[in-house]
């Protein structure tokens, strides 16, 4: 009978094959100190998280504040601000495809380091800026940084990680991020933009302290024949007994050797092998194809245009609340309910929530009298300007609740399971390459969402691109029902043998 996939640790999917029970004496001995080191250089990694997080929404305050600039060099036009936006993406998609070849070049640790130069680099380009090239500029190096920390950073924490918490530290590259987002909504209610760069600086300068102080992946190591060095990692990460160290470093010697093959391309031409990578990728495209990515980066402008009854730097921060706190919800629900489930919730909801918002927009909000906020409608193409529409009465809060049920039901579902449905279906061996692949479709996904959203709208109004994303989330729905399997409580085994046999019976 083989074990489940998560809570026990199988031969092929744990990093760390589980040590013969100790005693509990011994167990409660040597738990706690584990424990501290592992999450101290957890912690250390996630600050990259962190930095992506904040850096991803950076232009929702910014964006207001540069159209409103009396600084020719930096005023944006619509189409500046679609570059603004959009670039990020792009960075993040060379960005994860670097970390294909970074990630095991210079090891994880070391690139998720490097990650810091490009990073501080940007925020100082736009911290600096006196040109609309400096801030692109330091908009894509930043997205670039972000890319590299994304790819490097879930595959450090889950190999050095016990096996008794890496589901809970698997978690916690995402949290990090939305806490990162979280921090930008709540710096951008007291700080100017520029300073906004500023502060970014500061968990990028603390990661890359911290993380020169950690050892390396105990499993990279050892792939480059340096066992000395990874023995002491491995030391230094347990803090158990020596004969303790010993056997789990003998239990990865044979893990790292059973894996160290590579797939040919005739194996990847078997259907059991390309049908999970596909439904990985068209979960990764279906995901951005939501709207997150762009509805994060124009948060506060699209509250400008829909005039809600709070201050839009007020609605970013509650949203981002929101994200955070749904995020947790996920994490502790995610084993409970199972993924297809929360699939399907998660769709359902985001689905009422942008066509709420889109006919909110088509049959409420109207501009009406001109005011000093920019919104996305107002920045021209070069059409006729239209001024933005203020608030009325508290019927301007359902743009509010309605963003903030989706970004609630995109954090319980199609925000953390499309990451770990993806590290569940792929084939091992292939699991390298198709998830920078997978990194590669989403990002540059999100830059053809982020740099058309502000074209579309104001050739067709705010309304059409959240009925766009209304009608994605109904495909999601179906493609959930017809091609997602449910991966719960199911051992790397059972899922291999559903996609060579097709047999439902080996995923119920």
């Amino acid at each position: 009978m083989q074990e489940p996939l998560l809570g026990a640790e199988g031969r092929d999917y744990d990093t760390f094959p589980e040590q013969p029970p100790p005693s509990p004496g011994e167990r409660a001995r040597v738990g706690a100190l584990q424990s501290k080191k592992v999450f101290l250089a957890t912690f250390a990694a996630v600050l990259g998280n962190f930095s992506f997080g904040y850096a991803l929404v950076y232009t929702s305050p910014v964006i207001p504040a540069l159209t409103n600039s009396s600084d020719p060099a930096l005023h944006l036009t619509k189409i500046q601000a679609s570059w603004f936006g959009s670039v990020f993406t792009l960075g993040a998609a060379a960005g994860g495809l670097s970390a294909m070849l970074l990630s095991d070049l210079l090891g994880r640790k070391l690139s998720i380091m490097f990650s810091a130069v490009p990073s501080a680099t940007g925020y100082a380009l736009m911290a600096g800026a006196h040109g609309f090239w400096m801030l692109l500029l330091g908009r894509m190096l930043t997205g670039f940084a972000g890319g590299l920390t994304a790819a490097c950073i879930p595959v450090y924490v889950s190999e050095i990680a016990l096996p008794g918490v890496r589901g809970a530290l698997g978690a916690t590259p995402q949290l990090m991020a939305v806490f990162g987002s979280l921090a930008l909504y709540a710096l951008g209610l007291l700080l100017p933009w520029r300073w906004l760069a500023v502060a970014g600086e500061a968990p990028v300068l603390i990661m890359t302290l911290l993380l020169s102080l950690m050892p390396n992946s105990p499993r990279f190591l050892l792939s480059r024949g340096r066992d000395e060095e990874a023995l002491t990692a491995l030391a230094w990460l347990r803090s158990a007994d020596a004969d303790a160290v010993r056997w789990e470093f003998e239990q990865i010697q044979d893990n790292v050797r059973r894996q160290s093959s590579r797939m040919s391309w005739a194996e990847a031409r078997d259907p059991h092998v390309y049908r999970p990578i596909l439904i990985a990728l068209l979960m990764r495209f279906l995901q951005q194809l939501t709207g997150i990515t762009p509805i994060l980066v124009y948060l506060q402008p699209i509250f400008d245009s829909t005039a809600v009854l709070l201050p839009p730097e007020d609605d970013a921060a509650i949203v981002g609340a929101v994200r955070l706190l749904s995020v947790l919800i996920a994490a502790l629900t995610l084993d409970l309910a199972g993924r297809k489930v929360l699939l399907f919730i998660s769709a359902t909801i985001m689905f009422a929530a942008n066509l709420t918002l889109g006919l909110y927009v088509h049959f409420v909000s109207r501009p009406l009298t001109p005011n000093n906020t920019i919104g996305l409608e107002d920045m021209s193409l070069g059409g006729t300007e239209q001024p933005p529409a203020v608030p009325t009465s508290y019927l301007t809060l359902i743009p509010l609740l309605a963003t903030m049920f989706f970004i609630m039901g995109y954090a319980m579902g199609w925000g953390p399971i499309t990451w770990l449905l993806m590290s569940e279906i792929l084939p091992l061996r292939a699991r390298g390459v198709a998830s920078g692949l997978c990194v590669l479709v989403s990002w540059l996904t999100a830059f053809a969402l982020t740099k058309y959203f502000l074209v579309v709208v104001d050739a067709y109004g705010l309304q059409v691109p959240f009925f766009f994303f209304a009608a994605i989330c109904l495909v999601n729905l179906a493609f959930t029902g017809c091609c997602v399997p449910e991966t719960k409580g199911r051992s790397l085994e059972h899922i291999e043998s559903f996609f060579r046999t097709g047999r439902r019976s080996f995923l119920r």
